[in-house]
């Protein structure tokens, strides 16, 4: 089926042909989303009596499964949309499809037609608000008209002039130009006027008279007084020359002339000076009308003005409105035919028919899919536990973070080595452990060792009890004290009491000789913890223990010493710095390797020198790179019979005879 891109809605105006694009993108997606919303879903149910059909109880689920199982493809690149449906019934499902595909139709042609007669009421009532927003609009233009004294429809300023009043532009700026050249003529004159009347005023007496002939004043017989002034003046002078005196009938007469034409000049500039006043005047009085009319026609000129742009802005607003109505009507109109002339809003190329075999499910690409999926999922989880742990779980790791020796890897479930009959398997991780820790020893002389770990519960007591065993058996004369004086438990390996022991010799006077007891393997003694103090490491940290370890470890070959665990507790760390040296035992894959390190820190910082460490309760079956350090034991067992993996526990059985205290009468431990 193929989504027609019709216009979702009437536009009035033009847009441009890129947002019409961008949006008619938009309007396929809706559309395309709108196939699988209730509105066209709805239909199909009640067409098809789908919620009777499927044994459902409400419309709403019939609505919930129909979604459900209805598939929805579009193109990118196209508007082509593919509409599928899937049930067990192949008839139903493209019956139920091809309903989807009407259901939509339908609907659209109903949206459609709704909103272009909801566009048809909206233009016809713009129609009508514009034509009476036109009528006041042609009558406030008729007005302005009148107004105006505007006759015709233009005026003419020309042959080539088709603007409304330009003639009155034209005529009024002309007689405004006019008028203020007046006014500047008469500001001149007054100016001009105004000079020269200064000018003469300045002027007195003989300055006057003499200057009378360059000032242009309006006595035409000036000039004619002037010349014959200057002639009385030089015949003056010339009857001077001739020594006739200033008394002298000649001289006198001649000074009268002069006199009498001298005053003739001045009263012809006092009557110029007058005239100019006069005309200063009347300059003034024109200047001042001349404003005063100029004033006055400007007035009327703007008010002329201001009439005609009152009416053709009201022309252009009848104008505008016009243009506007007859873009709605044509909008009308092609609507309406839109209405007649409806093209359809999808285009079906291919009806749905019934498949001829299932879709669903692919078996093979499920289960293609489950194992992949599956196999990523146990890898992922695998290596995030791997990630996670952070606990010691290789020698590797051991060497790593410690720096130091990894002396035996002790199997998980071994029991105690000295209640097992037969041959044990299991002896031969201590044997190595022994080995190891003669070739590790530097000093032949650093014969006391203690045991410690980072935790309770790590297998450090049976470790220890083991390895002082196969010491035993290797012809070493072992003393093995028990010095765990929180939790003692050495003394049920050897069926042994623990009334006396330990403490009774740090906090009595008591010999060595009367706590330590001889076990029933031979060459191995033991010394019990004794009472548990209220002060363990104030008697651990004491000269009598320290006096204690120095006679041991003359007497016998090997000293070993039971611990606590050194973290939370400060026992341990008062034994790492009495013994030679410190062995570690740690549990397969149960404490952090920070924890571990701290372990080691903590033995150092006392003094302590670690000598290596025993890999504890390592499961050989889980973990199948330990399983060459066991592969072995079996190997030279007698007769060749393996041993049952794992080194399972025996049958514990009491030691030959009790143990007693290790001193014959009158004699030493030797």
């Amino acid at each position: 089926m193929k989504i027609e891109r019709l216009q979702d809605k009437v536009q009035v105006f033009e847009r441009s042909s890129d947002n019409f694009m961008a949006n008619s993108d938009v309007v396929v997606k809706n559309e395309f989303e709108s196939i699988i919303k209730p509105e066209t879903l709805y239909p199909v149910v009640d067409k098809l009596d789908l919620q009777l059909k499927w044994e459902l109880p409400t419309r709403q689920a019939a609505l919930g499964k129909l979604r459900s199982n209805l598939d929805t493809q579009s193109s990118i690149r196209s508007d082509f949309v593919i509409i599928e449906f899937f049930d067990k019934d192949p008839a139903l499902a493209a019956t139920i499809a091809n309903a989807v595909a009407d259901s939509y139709m339908t609907r659209r042609v109903e949206v459609e037609s709704k909103q272009k007669e909801s566009a048809l009421e909206m233009l016809n009532k713009q129609i009508t608000e514009q034509e009476q927003l036109r009528a006041q609009a042609q009558l406030k233009m008729q007005e302005a008209k009148t107004k105006a004294g505007i006759v015709g429809e233009w005026f003419s300023a020309g042959p080539n002039s088709t603007v409304p009043g330009a003639e009155l532009r034209t005529t009024g700026d002309s007689m405004a130009v006019t008028r203020e050249q007046a006014i500047f003529q008469a500001d001149l004159d007054v100016e001009t006027l105004s000079a020269e009347i200064g000018q003469l005023q300045t002027l007195e007496g003989d300055e006057l008279v003499a200057r009378a002939g360059g000032l242009k004043l309006d006595n035409a017989n000036v000039a004619q007084m002037t010349g014959e002034l200057q002639r009385l003046e030089v015949a003056r002078e010339g009857l001077v020359n001739q020594g006739r005196g200033r008394r002298h009938p000649e001289v006198l007469a001649n000074d009268s002339q002069i006199t009498k034409y001298k005053e003739l000049i001045a009263a012809a500039a006092k009557d110029h000076l007058a005239g100019l006043q006069n005309r200063l005047e009347s300059a003034r009085k024109r200047k001042e009308a001349l404003e005063a009319s100029n004033q006055d026609a400007k007035s009327e000129l703007l008010g002329q003005q201001s009439a005609f742009n009152e009416y053709k802005t009201a022309k252009d607003d009848v104008t505008d409105i016009e243009a506007i109505l007859r873009t709605l009507k044509t909008r009308y109109f092609e609507t309406k035919a839109g209405l007649e002339i409806f093209k359809s809003p999808a285009t079906i190329y291919a009806k749905a028919e019934p498949e001829g075999r299932p879709a669903k499910p692919n078996v093979a690409l499920n289960l293609a899919l489950g194992g992949i999926l599956g196999l990523m999922f146990g890898f992922g989880l695998a290596f995030a536990l791997e990630f996670m742990d952070t606990s010691i779980k290789s020698l590797d790791d051991v060497e790593r973070f410690l720096g130091v020796p990894v002396l035996a890897v002790v199997p998980k479930n071994v029991g105690i080595l000295h209640r097992a009959t037969g041959f044990n398997p299991d002896a031969e991780a201590y044997r190595i452990l022994r080995t190891n820790i003669e070739f590790n020893r530097k000093n032949r002389d650093a014969n006391c060792i203690t045991v410690t770990s980072g935790g309770a519960g790590e297998g450090k007591s049976t470790t220890l009890c083991n390895l002082a065993v196969v010491c035993a058996q290797g012809g070493y004369s072992v003393l093995l004290i028990d010095a765990d004086l929180r939790r003692p438990s050495m003394h049920t390996h050897f069926d042994a009491g623990n009334t006396t022991g330990l403490t009774n010799f740090l906090t009595t006077n008591v010999r060595m000789e009367d706590v330590v007891v001889r076990t029933a393997v031979e060459n191995l003694y033991f010394l019990p913890s004794g009472l548990l103090p209220a002060d363990s490491a104030g008697i651990l940290n004491s000269q009598r223990m320290s006096d204690l370890i120095e006679d041991a470890k003359s007497r016998f070959d090997i000293v070993l010493i039971d611990s606590p665990p050194i973290l939370g507790v400060s026992d341990a760390s008062v034994l790492a710095n009495e013994a030679d040296l410190t062995m570690i035992v740690v549990q397969h894959r149960r404490l952090p390797r920070q924890t571990l390190m701290r372990v080691k820190q903590t033995v150092e910082n006392v003094g302590g020198t670690v000598l290596g460490v025993v890999l504890n309760n390592v499961d050989l079956r889980a973990d199948s790179q330990y399983q060459y350090y066991t592969n072995y034991y079996t190997y030279y067992s007698p007769d060749n019979r393996p041993a049952a993996e794992g080194g399972k526990p025996k049958k514990r059985r009491k030691a030959a005879g009790e143990t007693a205290p290790a001193r014959t009468p009158g004699g030493d431990l030797f």
